[in-house]
């Protein structure tokens, strides 16, 4: 049976309609890129980082996504605080391990948080799943150089270990929920080219997770819908600097149906 495409179509709708509030706490190498882009989708950015605040900040967004793109004490802090405080008020929770295995802090840090918070959605690439899982991942920076033999099983395992939805991004994405696999063909290479197209994309998860209470088809609709808006934006683009804007463009104009005429989905 083919992934109902409309539902996908529903949550864009649905996003558009409610303008969710998703708390950031990411890297500070993209901020500004995120919040730009939850801005275009129709979604309401707070990137507040601060210990001090961020139970308070969460306790009024509508999702909660964690980057581990440049972390140090004070940030990783805040993480735990305010993924705690979305768990026990049961808001959705995206966490990106970006460069997870690239240093010993990192991984504890990762390993400790996925222990501790209810994560509902984890997105990496396959360096990154594997590293995590423990089935082999090399990194090139924060690029994937290599992965697990068995992509599909190192995330279907991650899934069930964490009860998350395990989005794995690279030429072909991974969206596993327990034994259950959809793969979303959408995309473009000059995405790879662009820094922070994975953190938007992160970013993006939390505003579809915020209105669709089933994660699988949060996190199907926002990667099939970035995709799609990375394939148009590139079509007006001449190189990753033209890119960018057109990018924020598009993210503003695609509709729920152009994502049911262009999402390549399969099962």
């Amino acid at each position: 049976m083919s992934f109902p495409v409309e539902k996908l179509a529903d949550a864009l709708s649905l996003l558009r309609k409610r303008a969710p509030v998703v708390h950031a706490i990411t890297n500070w190498v993209t901020a500004g890129d995120v919040a730009n882009a939850l801005h275009a989708l129709g979604a309401r950015p707070v990137m507040a980082s601060a210990p001090e605040e961020v139970k308070e900040i969460v306790a009024g967004s509508d999702a909660l996504v964690l980057n581990l793109g440049t972390p140090d004490p004070i940030r990783v802090k805040a993480m735990f605080l305010a993924g705690s405080h979305a768990s026990t008020l049961g808001k959705p929770i995206v966490f990106d391990p970006v460069g997870v295995g690239g240093s010993r802090f990192r991984m504890e840090t990762a390993r400790s948080l996925l222990s501790e918070v209810r994560v509902t959605i984890i997105r990496g690439n396959q360096a990154e799943i594997g590293a995590i899982t423990g089935t082999g991942g090399q990194l090139r920076g924060i690029d994937a150089a290599a992965g697990p033999s068995d992509l599909s099983s190192a995330a279907c395992a991650l899934s069930r270990q964490t009860g998350a939805v395990v989005a794995v991004t690279g030429p072909k994405d991974l969206i596993a929920k327990d034994e259950k696999n959809v793969f979303v063909e959408n995309g473009h290479p000059i995405m790879a080219k662009v820094t922070g197209t994975g953190c938007i994309l992160s970013a993006i998860l939390g505003a579809f997770a915020a209105v669709e209470p089933d994660p699988l088809v949060a996190a199907v609709g926002a990667i099939a819908f970035f995709g799609v808006a990375g394939e148009k934006a590139a079509l007006r683009a001449q190189g990753p600097g033209t890119f960018r804007p057109a990018l924020l463009d598009v993210l503003s104009e695609l509709s729920p149906e152009d994502l049911i005429a262009n999402a390549r989905l399969k099962e």
